[in-house]
C-alpha cells in the first residue's frame, strides 16, 4: 500500500519528456534545461546533501571524469535541497568541476520524483537526458560513469 505522499511521486521514464526547470546554481549563476535542448545531453544527479561521504565521492568522481563527458557532448549538473553558500563551500573545498543546482524548496526533486519524505533531501537518482530533452535512462544508487558514459554514446 502507499501511502498518499507516495502516490504522487512520479519519476519520469525512459521515453518521456524530462520536467523542466530552472534554478541557481553554483557557479553557473542560473541553470535551465532549456539551455542544453538541441545542443547537448545532460546528466541530471540527484544527491542527499553536500558534504557528505558519498555524496562527496559521486560529485568527486564526476568531476574527475567531466572531460569525457565534454567528448560526448554532455553537460553533467549535480542538484541537491542544499542552498547556494552550501554549494559555493562544497565545490571550493573539493574543487569540484561541476555546476551545482541548488533546489532549496525541492520544487525540481519533486518534479523529477525523488524526494525523501518528511525531509528536504532528494533521493541519489541519476537521470540521462537526451539533447531533445527525453529521460534516455534512470540509475538508482551511485552511477558508474563508465557505464553512463556508454550509455551516452549510444544515444543518437
Amino acid at each position: 500500500m502507499t501511502t498518499p505522499y507516495e502516490a504522487t511521486l512520479k519519476v519520469p521514464q525512459p521515453g518521456e519528456a524530462a520536467p523542466k526547470f530552472m534554478a541557481p546554481s553554483w557557479p553557473a549563476g542560473t541553470i535551465s534545461l532549456d539551455d542544453f535542448i538541441g545542443h547537448k545531453n545532460v546528466i541530471l544527479a540527484f544527491y542527499p546533501k553536500d558534504m557528505t561521504p558519498g555524496c562527496t565521492k559521486e560529485m568527486c568522481n564526476f568531476s574527475c571524469d567531466l572531460a569525457h563527458f565534454s567528448n560526448v557532448d554532455t553537460q553533467v549538473i549535480g542538484i541537491s535541497c542544499d542552498r547556494i553558500k552550501s554549494h559555493e563551500e562544497f565545490t571550493k573545498q573539493f574543487d569540484l568541476k561541476i555546476p551545482l543546482i541548488a533546489d532549496e524548496d525541492a520544487a525540481i526533486c519533486k518534479s523529477y520524483g525523488v524526494t525523501r519524505e518528511g525531509a528536504l533531501l532528494a533521493n541519489r537518482v541519476t537521470f540521462i537526458i537526451d539533447k531533445q530533452g527525453i529521460v534516455q535512462e534512470v540509475i538508482e544508487g551511485m552511477p558508474n560513469n563508465a557505464e553512463l558514459l556508454s550509455l551516452i554514446q549510444q544515444l543518437k
